[in-house]
């Protein structure tokens, strides 16, 4: 097994290429996106943006929405929307059945102490665990999707009954820099889930937030819902995050990434592994890698490690299948079972783009035909730095 020299992952992750110095292509296409990073610019830009964000406000409740899980990210993003930026968000979470005692613990202590306002959207739960069976025997890699693309159907939807035009989103760079090709699929394709539970699902879905092509096209373009990262725009270092949430707001860690559900951890920790061959930390430790928040070595230890106690995983395995009916025999089956490619089925991807570029020339041209005197200057000041 051949290991990058700069971070950890090998070469059993998709398209990886290395160079000369054994380096990989991840590495090297990181290294390039930090290099073009203006620090001072992107201050100046999240200090617009939460300027913009407070002059929505008005005479509602609130001028932003954040998603809660519990977990380190969205909990520091709702400390400084709070505390440093002086926004007044509201808080959502999404329950999908897998809540840890700790995530529940969190939010709890982040939405009292912070004083936020929280609504909290409950899936209807035989459809859902109908759902996650039908994408674990289908065996495709990214059995995470549903739960990610309810979220950010619940997140729109709330946003858009409040009137509100922002979202703040805890993705960031700094732990998710690095992801390989194949290892995850894009989150918001409703025809890939909705042809997944087809095939494989017994129940007809009919409560469930969606977020498929349309919904996005409508809340992004045409109700203008934005969705803002302000953790890309500062020096986010997780430790001392996690430090200001313990300290400040009696936040607990949980030990691993996302592992504040029950569903991530056992999925990342143990169905990925064993089935897939793929151990998420090279990931998520190669992104810290090269934020220098982490040494190599260090990673490289953890790595000779299982991603958690075999004991734990072992309880967490026997909750799992109590929850989703399964015996011994049918989840063996589905482990056992040669994995397919999420693009064996019906897919959005291919109208994503010729949507996406409509709807950005429509505004375009209606941003002409309003403002013709400031599209002037601008094309101007474009066409002088090209020529």
């Amino acid at each position: 097994m051949k290991v990058c020299k700069r971070c950890v992952l090998d070469n059993k992750s998709a398209n990886l290429i290395f160079d000369a110095a054994g380096v990989c292509n991840y590495c090297n296409n990181n290294t390039t996106n930090i290099s073009n990073i203006d620090v001072a610019f992107d201050q100046l830009n999240l200090a617009r943006t939460i300027s913009k964000i407070k002059e929505t406000k008005k005479s509602k409740n609130y001028n932003c929405i954040i998603g809660l899980s519990g977990g380190v990210d969205s909990s520091y993003l709702a400390y400084l929307a709070v505390k440093k930026f002086g926004l007044k968000p509201l808080a959502v979470h999404f329950d999908n059945g897998w809540n840890s005692n700790l995530a529940v613990e969190n939010v709890h202590n982040l939405v009292s102490k912070l004083k936020l306002d929280l609504r909290t959207y409950v899936i209807k739960w035989d459809e859902f665990k109908d759902l996650q069976l039908a994408y674990l025997k289908s065996s495709v890699v990214d059995i995470e999707v549903p739960t990610d693309h309810f979220i950010m159907a619940t997140m729109h939807k709330y946003a858009h009954e409040n009137g509100i035009k922002y979202i703040l989103n805890g993705c960031n760079h700094a732990s998710e820099s690095i992801m390989p090709s194949g290892w995850n699929f894009p989150k918001e394709d409703l025809a890939n889930l909705l042809d997944i539970h087809r095939k494989y699902g017994t129940l007809q879905l009919k409560k469930f937030p969606s977020f498929g092509l349309k919904k996005r096209l409508f809340y992004q373009h045409i109700v203008g819902i934005k969705q803002v990262y302000p953790l890309n725009y500062l020096n986010y270092k997780i430790d001392d995050a996690k430090d200001i949430l313990s300290n400040k707001l009696d936040w607990k860690d949980y030990g691993g990434k996302h592992f504040e559900s029950v569903w991530t951890r056992f999925y990342q920790g143990y169905i990925l592994p064993k089935k897939f061959n793929i151990d998420k930390r090279r990931a998520h430790y190669s992104s810290l890698i090269l934020s220098q928040q982490m040494n190599r070595g260090t990673a490289l230890e953890l790595l000779n490690e299982p991603p958690y106690p075999v004991k734990n995983q072992l309880e967490d395995k026997e909750y799992v299948l109590k929850k989703l009916s399964l015996s011994r025999d049918e989840f063996n089956q589905i482990m056992a079972s040669p994995k397919r490619e999420h693009g064996e089925f019906k897919t959005e991807n291919k109208y994503i783009n010729i949507w996406t570029s409509f709807f950005l020339l429509l505004e375009a041209f209606i941003f002409y035909i309003s403002r013709p005197k400031q599209a002037a200057k601008y094309f101007k000041y474009k066409f002088s730095t090209i020529f």
